[in-house]
C-alpha cells in the first residue's frame, strides 16, 4: 500500500488587502498525495493554487485545517522548524528561476548544498554531478545571464534536487519557456520521479503540462473543483 505523504484537509486562508477588502484564497481545500506521485494542481487564475502551494511548502500558514506531511502535523508550524523541513524534506522549483545572478550555476546549486546541511567538501561535487544529471556539464561556470531561460530552469531543478528531498513543490515550472522546452523540462522531472521515486506537485495553468502528470488537482474559487 502507498503512503501518503502530504494531506491536506479543509485548508482556509485568507487576506486582508485593506480594512474592508477579504481575499478569501483558499476555502476548504482537500489533497491527497501518495508517495512517489507526479500530480498536478490546475484551475484559472486567482483560483488558490500559488496560495495552496506555499501552504503545502510551509512558506506560509492556513487559517483553518489540517496539514500533514509524513504523517505529522504542520498544521502552524513553527518557522525554525519549518526551515529545517524545508532544507531536509521539500524541494521548491519556481516559475521565475529565482537563482543569485552574481553566482555561477555551480555555486547557486552548491548554496542550496550548504543550507541543507552539506559538509562543505561534498558540495561542489554533488553540485556538479547535479547540473550534469540535467544536461549542465558545460555550463556549470555560467551566470544566469549567460544562459537560455531553459538552462536556468535546470540549474534551479538541480538546486531543488541536491538535498534529495522527498517532496518538489515546482510552481508553474515551464511558465516562461517555449513549448519544446517545457517539454525537456518536464521530461527531466519525471525522470527523477521514475528513479529516485520523489514526490512532485506541480502547479500549472497548462493543460498540457498537466497531462503529462499521473493525477491532477482541480481547483476553483479557492475550492476543490469536482
Amino acid at each position: 500500500m502507498e503512503k501518503i505523504i502530504v494531506k491536506a484537509t479543509n485548508i482556509k486562508k485568507s487576506y486582508r488587502m485593506s480594512k474592508n477588502n477579504i481575499v478569501k484564497a483558499l476555502r476548504g481545500v482537500d489533497i491527497e498525495i501518495k508517495e512517489g506521485d507526479f500530480s498536478a494542481i490546475i484551475g484559472p487564475s486567482g483560483c488558490g493554487k500559488s496560495t495552496l502551494m506555499h501552504i503545502l511548502g510551509l512558506l506560509d500558514k492556513p487559517d483553518e485545517g489540517k496539514l500533514e506531511i509524513d504523517g505529522e502535523d504542520f498544521s502552524q508550524l513553527k518557522e525554525n522548524k519549518a526551515y529545517k523541513v524545508r532544507a531536509h524534506k521539500i524541494g521548491f522549483i519556481f516559475q521565475g528561476f529565482n537563482l543569485v545572478p552574481t553566482l555561477t550555476a555551480l555555486e547557486n546549486v552548491m548554496l542550496a548544498a550548504k543550507y541543507g546541511g552539506m559538509k562543505a567538501r561534498d558540495r561542489k561535487k554533488v553540485a556538479f554531478k547535479m547540473l550534469e544529471l540535467v544536461g549542465l556539464k558545460d555550463r556549470v561556470n555560467h551566470k544566469p545571464d549567460e544562459l537560455s531561460g531553459g538552462q536556468q530552469q535546470r540549474v534551479s531543478i538541480a538546486r531543488a534536487l541536491i538535498n534529495n528531498p522527498r517532496i518538489i513543490l515546482a510552481d508553474e515550472p515551464t511558465g516562461e519557456l517555449d513549448t519544446k522546452t517545457s517539454l525537456e523540462v518536464m521530461n527531466i522531472l519525471k525522470s527523477f520521479n521514475k528513479e529516485k521515486r520523489q514526490t512532485f506537485l506541480i502547479v500549472t495553468h497548462n493543460l498540457n503540462v498537466a497531462k503529462t502528470c499521473k493525477k491532477i488537482i482541480k481547483l476553483k474559487d479557492g475550492k476543490n473543483d469536482n
